[in-house]
């Protein structure tokens, strides 16, 4: 290893020094000179996804064919999306540069090498807490970023610092954590006296509920899979710490216990809606994340002696997780008056409703939301219980990764036009809806003041959400929504200075507690506006039907309109 831990701080934050051994340093060198040999081109078919995209956006340059020399460019350097002829007749939106320059000043450097961006640039007038800390769910976007720009340099740096950090023996009190936990966040911390720096890492000791990052692990196996898809680059991926790297992560998912799901159990707060909502049980945005981040490991772990037993074990977890959330999760008109109509107490195997949902528990607002057309995979399901609320994220990570089947798919996209005003409103998107009030806010979030309704997770708006929503239309051939959703935010965003969240019902108000010029605010628009201009980028972050399904995408009208 590069570096040593030293203990843990007060604060439940893990301090890595910059002290090793020869021989760990040794392997680090070997490491280092591996990954920078000459990248490999990759000659292959088109997958499903890129023909796809392919006919409905005409001649599109192939992912595995974006990769140019001027990736060797600094990302200190001027954008070469500046450069580029956007797809607005009257030339590139103003906003462009201002959110690049802004991207750019969020780089955090470690040992001069930049290794990830902070989660907020501006709070020199603010209580710090941990906006200056790079975390991995939050970098994901400026990644993207940064791959779509054809800079891949920080994202090697980040998936490799990352790794390093997984390997430190974590501890929350006297309690050990999986030894495939990866942090929430880290920082870098100067010492000026010793003319020193060293990473501080975050496994959720310091978190909200002390809760550890279960979609961490998730989101480094999907980036790392975009990352290989932007370069053509496998050597990153099938370095022996990759793929045990890969393994850590999956054997804490995949291990044997008491089970009677495929889904995975999950505490509050253990995902982007990181403070307690009600999400506890078996939430729709980590079984999206863990079914993507499956899909994803599936093509990178080699059919080696200690990856053949994994590849066995995500096959048949996936084909089980697939049917379970198609069957369980999915609601639309006809199921929601299914399970109106249910009858309870069944003891046997031919039960209808299997996991005992009370129509009485069915709530008011469902009836007058839910169209005709259109339907969602709901936020949890397990016994005797059911959230019907709508979590963006989730849905959209089904699509991208066909989670949902194409008329699933079909059907979401659907509901979003239908309800624009619910889930969009004046600021895209609704991270969940709709918001908890009165009693039912009380028992849930336990009087939780930042996630008071319509607020923060509440029912706030997320700009960051509009690169997954964006991706989404592209590939359901939608991509006038999106366009819809990027004008709205370009009505406001930089006016507003790109805030963290807003709050109302339409989303009108910058949130109460919103920080200023946050990044995967800026990252999120560039990776929308970067994927309507060339749709092939949405090749690294989308994953073609399973086969044996033939999938079918109907040209929009307004593809060119």
């Amino acid at each position: 290893m590069i570096e040593e831990m030293e203990g843990t701080d007060e604060e439940g934050l893990w301090r890595v020094e910059p002290l090793c051994s020869v021989a760990e340093l040794d392997d680090f060198e070997h490491l280092s000179r591996l990954l920078d040999r000459p990248r490999i081109k990759i000659e292959r078919k088109l997958s499903f996804d890129e023909r796809s995209l392919s006919e409905l956006s005409g001649n599109l340059r192939l992912v595995d064919d974006m990769y140019s020399p001027a990736v060797g460019r600094s990302v200190l350097d001027t954008p070469a999306s500046s450069a580029r002829d956007w797809f607005e007749p009257h030339g590139p939106h103003p906003m462009i540069a201002e959110a690049w320059d802004a991207l750019r000043r969020s780089i955090v450097l470690f040992r001069r090498q930049p290794v990830g961006t902070m989660a907020a640039i501006e709070h020199a007038s603010e209580e710090v807490l941990n906006y200056d800390q790079v975390f991995v769910r939050d970098f994901v976007p400026s990644a993207l970023a940064f791959l779509m720009n054809g800079e891949p340099d920080i994202v090697k740096n980040f998936l490799l610092k990352t790794l390093l950090l997984q390997s430190w023996e974590k501890k929350i009190d006297r309690f050990k954590l999986g030894e495939g936990v990866l942090p929430a966040s880290f920082k870098v911390n100067h010492d000026p006296a010793r003319k020193s720096e060293t990473l501080i890492a975050d496994f959720g000791g310091s978190a909200i509920g002390r809760v550890a990052p279960v979609d961490s692990g998730f989101w480094w196996i999907i980036l790392l899979r975009a990352y290989t898809k932007s370069t053509g680059d496998l050597s990153l991926a099938e370095t022996p710490e990759c793929q045990r790297g890969m393994r850590l992560i999956l054997s804490l998912c995949l291990s044997e216990g008491f089970d009677t799901f495929p889904t995975l159990l999950c505490a509050d707060g253990c995902s982007m809606i990181d403070r307690r909502m009600g999400v506890y049980g078996y939430p729709i945005e980590i079984q999206s994340l863990f079914f993507m981040a499956l899909r994803c490991a599936l093509a990178m772990l080699k059919p080696d002696a200690e990856g053949e037993e994994f590849i066995e074990r995500i096959v048949q977890r996936l084909r089980a997780l697939g049917y379970h959330m198609r069957s369980y999760f999915w609601l639309d008109f006809q199921q929601l008056n299914d399970i109106y109509c249910y009858k309870t107490e069944e003891y046997s195997h031919t039960a209808v409703n299997k996991f005992n949902v009370i129509p009485d528990s069915i709530p008011d607002w469902i009836f007058d939301f839910m169209p005709s057309r259109g339907g969602y995979f709901v936020g949890n399901v397990s016994p005797a219980r059911m959230d019907f609320r709508w979590f963006a994220l989730g849905n959209c990570i089904a699509i991208l990764s066909s989670l949902a089947t194409p008329e699933q798919s079909v059907a979401i996209m659907d509901l979003i036009e239908g309800r624009w005003e619910e889930l969009v409103g004046e600021m895209p998107l609704k991270i969940a809806y709709p918001a908890l009030e009165g009693h039912e806010w009380r028992s849930v979030t336990g009087c939780d003041p930042k996630n008071t309704r319509w607020s923060y997770h509440n029912g706030g708006s997320w700009p960051v959400l509009l690169w997954l929503l964006t991706a989404a239309c592209i590939k359901t051939g939608r991509p006038q929504i999106a366009r819809k959703a990027i004008d709205l935010a370009e009505s406001r965003l930089s006016k507003d200075g790109w805030p963290e969240y807003y709050d109302g019902k339409l989303g009108r108000y910058i949130g109460k507690q919103a920080r200023k010029y946050q990044t995967w605010s800026i990252a999120g628009y560039l990776v929308a506006k970067m994927m309507l201009e060339d749709p092939s980028h949405l090749g690294m972050i989308s994953l073609e039907e399973e086969k044996g399904k033939k999938r079918v995408i109907k040209r929009s009208a307004s593809w060119t309109a």
